[in-house]
């Protein structure tokens, strides 16, 4: 039986990510990393792999997002 890589087990997480405030009025930069994550509308929840390029998205809109 092969073993598990490192890699494989880290991305297996996920995060739950809520929108709860408009990205209307803040920087367009943060309107496209909210619609690049998949979140349409406020409350529309998405679940993403743990990985250091979503938690980058996550600290850039985090006064826009709820992360569970």
């Amino acid at each position: 039986m092969p073993k598990a890589s490192k890699e494989s087990n880290a991305t297996d997480k996920r995060l739950k990510i809520t929108l709860v405030k408009s990205p209307i009025g803040f920087n367009k930069d943060q309107a496209r990393v909210v619609t690049s994550m998949g979140l349409r509308r406020i409350n529309h929840s998405v679940a993403l792999r743990d990985t250091p390029e979503t938690r980058g998205m996550i600290l850039k809109v985090r006064h826009l997002v709820v992360v569970e």
